[in-house]
């Protein structure tokens, strides 16, 4: 049991390690996952300015992934959907109506102009052994641009997950500029769909904002939404607003989704609705407002850490001058070569000292004589010639070296010299050469990534004053329509958050939700009572057994009940006599006479009578037959027995 229990933990380990660090939570340094990366890596080996088949670059992408062509494709169509790394042909689906993409065998893709410049350097690219063991993968990619806080990333690892939100491009490389010139900054979220979004407590990515989609009101009746919420769709979004109208939260006529490369939503209002009041609702009830959580997970030096917006920053300031001198530095030890080598050659052909090797007869005595004739040269090289650079020169071509043009090489040497002084001008300012670089980048791509999102504060919405606006239901006994929609001479005031209590004639009572109209009122099921079910009223009843001619009464109140479901208040079969819902009233009961019976009336006060639940009988009146029942007088209320 114990090696089970070891050998369990250590595969459950195995399993998490790999879980977190190849699959789900992407690098710090690059911004991406594995895959990826793998899959930007194989653009770049196969770039050559074409487009090439989403199949072919998934299927090449295989050769370093170990997995299967179609995760591969979901992740490159999601990547190239970003909008910063890759150039698309074809239908990569919809973002906004959540549209998929076209089959990977018909779309094509090629790494864009700044995926080529900010992403690869093979100089700076510590590369590995791919898992089978017969390509090379990069560690990361040596990007020059914050692209986890770019393009955003969300993944579930065991034991943790990541959110991080997409960030402006433009914002992100001056806030790297603000750190390198130690000035103040600060970074938020900008999102594709655009929308408005209130980051008063993003907290540096620790926090979450708040979104609204960007509603324009085109008349009292109609509002059109021109920009959604990021993380939803049209789809998603319509079928939040149909859920909230049938749930009776908000009222609409229609909707209707007209969205192409722009979003378009258009929904129409009732009779009674207007778009003014209707915006609130739409954002307290459907998915027109959102709240998005921030966890900013990443891997580090190849374990996890959790950070903020600000530290990544700062990680990726101090990322970026390194790659930039180390690439100055591969640049001057190039050029320094390039001197060194045009001038050996310049020394080598100006001072003909191919002519001393004419009559050397080995060739060991061959160098060796090459070495010794460029000893009085050392001094103006810039270091010791070796072998290689004395074979080179013994290789050069008698036709080279019979047309050698002196004049073009000190031209190319002086050339090489003043950029090598640039090069170590840079090396000896690399803050402001940097600075330079991030202003380019901005220069050249900022044009193609303005910001979408509108940053405003957004008030709290009060959800119970939205719902309890008041409108107004009636009911129309002629028609026996009863709703928002209907005019009739019974008015009553009532929230979104009420419920309508109907009692007929025949005993049977139910509880619906406030329509716009409905129908209510059949031949057979006459409306005694139509009013908000508030669990509260009282109500007072006197009923007549046809049979008998006994009368009860009672007095009940409505506490629980399903909505739609018929109930009773009194026993079927009997007939309603009386019916009120005020306190303090006396009925009178006429008897039916009989021989020698001296009582022809009783008088009964309603308020000696108990409250009940509504499924309870009701008392018997009097134990004389009943011939009819009227209403006698109102008295001065009495406290209600319960």
């Amino acid at each position: 049991m114990d090696d089970l229990k070891k050998l369990m933990r250590e595969n459950y380990l195995q399993y998490a390690s790999y879980v977190i660090l190849d699959r789900a939570i992407p690098n710090v340094v690059d911004g991406l996952k594995p895959v990826q990366r793998r899959i930007l890596y194989t653009l770049f080996r196969i770039h050559d300015g074409r487009q090439h088949k989403v199949m072919n670059v998934a299927g090449q992408t295989m050769a370093l992934h170990p997995h299967g062509d179609a995760p591969i494709v979901d992740a490159l169509v999601n990547l190239s959907n970003k909008g910063f790394l890759m150039d698309q042909q074809g239908n990569f689906g919809n973002l906004l109506t959540g549209d998929p993409a076209a089959a990977a065998r018909y779309i094509e893709t090629r790494l864009s102009g700044m995926g080529r410049e900010v992403m690869f350097n093979p100089d700076l690219t510590e590369m590995v052994p791919s898992y089978d063991g017969r390509n090379d993968e990069p560690v990361v990619l040596p990007a020059k641009v914050p692209l986890v806080l770019m393009q955003g990333a969300e993944g579930i690892a065991v034991g943790m997950a990541t959110r991080i939100l997409p960030h402006n491009f433009v914002e992100l490389l001056e806030a790297e500029i603000a750190v390198l010139e130690g000035k103040e900054f600060e970074i938020l979220p900008d999102f594709y769909t655009g929308g408005i979004m209130d980051a008063s407590d993003y907290d540096k990515g620790r926090g979450k904002v708040k979104l609204r989609v960007k509603i324009e009101e085109t008349d009292s009746k109609t509002l059109v939404i021109r920009e959604i919420c990021y993380g939803t769709t049209t789809e998603s979004l319509i079928r939040s607003i149909d859920e909230a109208a049938k749930r009776g939260k908000i009222k609409i006529d229609s909707i209707n989704d007209y969205t192409a490369d722009k979003v378009e939503i258009e929904i129409k209002l009732p009779r009674g609705q207007y778009a003014a009041d209707l915006i609130d609702s739409l954002y307290a009830y459907t998915d027109c407002e959102v709240t998005l959580n921030s966890q900013l997970m990443v891997i580090k030096d190849n374990f996890p850490w959790e950070t903020t917006v600000d530290e990544i920053i700062h990680f990726h300031v101090d990322l970026l001058k390194g790659y930039l001198q180390r690439e100055l530095e591969i640049e001057r030890d190039r050029l320094l070569e390039k001197i060194f080598q045009k001038s050996l050659e310049r020394i080598f052909i100006e001072n003909r000292l191919y002519k001393k090797i004419e009559n050397v007869s080995t060739y060991d005595k061959i160098h060796e004589t090459i070495e010794k004739s460029l000893e009085p040269f050392h001094k103006v090289l810039y270091r010791v010639p070796t072998y290689d650079d004395r074979e080179r020169l013994l290789n050069i071509p008698i036709r080279r070296i019979s047309r050698f043009d002196l004049d073009k090489n000190r031209d190319e040497i002086a050339a090489a010299e003043e950029r090598l002084q640039g090069v170590e001008k840079d090396l000896k300012g690399i803050k402001r050469y940097t600075i330079n670089y991030i202003k380019q980048l901005i220069k050249t791509y900022g044009k193609n990534h303005p910001r979408r999102t509108q940053l405003k504060e957004i008030e709290e919405l009060d959800r119970r004053a939205i719902d309890t606006r008041t409108m107004k239901v009636s009911f129309d006994p002629k028609t026996g329509f009863v709703g928002t929609k209907v005019t009739g001479d019974t008015v009553l005031e009532c929230t979104n958050y009420d419920k309508l209590l109907i009692l007929y004639k025949d005993g049977s009572f139910q509880v619906i939700n406030v329509p716009e109209k409905q129908y209510i009122q059949a031949n057979k099921n006459t409306v005694m009572h139509v009013g908000i079910a508030d669990k509260k009223a009282v109500f007072g009843v006197v009923y007549r057994d046809p049979k008998t001619h006994l009368c009860f009464a009672k007095r009940f109140i409505v506490k629980s009940f399903m909505l739609g479901k018929e109930y009773r208040y009194f026993e079927e079969g009997m007939s309603l006599e009386y019916f009120t819902t005020e306190p303090g009233h006396t009925i009178l009961l006429r008897l039916i006479p009989k021989p020698r019976q001296k009582l022809s009336k009783v008088e009964f006060a309603l308020d000696s009578v108990n409250i009940k639940g509504v499924a309870a009988k009701g008392n018997r009146v009097c134990s004389r037959e009943v011939k009819k029942v009227q209403f006698l007088r109102e008295d001065k209320p009495v406290k209600a027995k319960a």
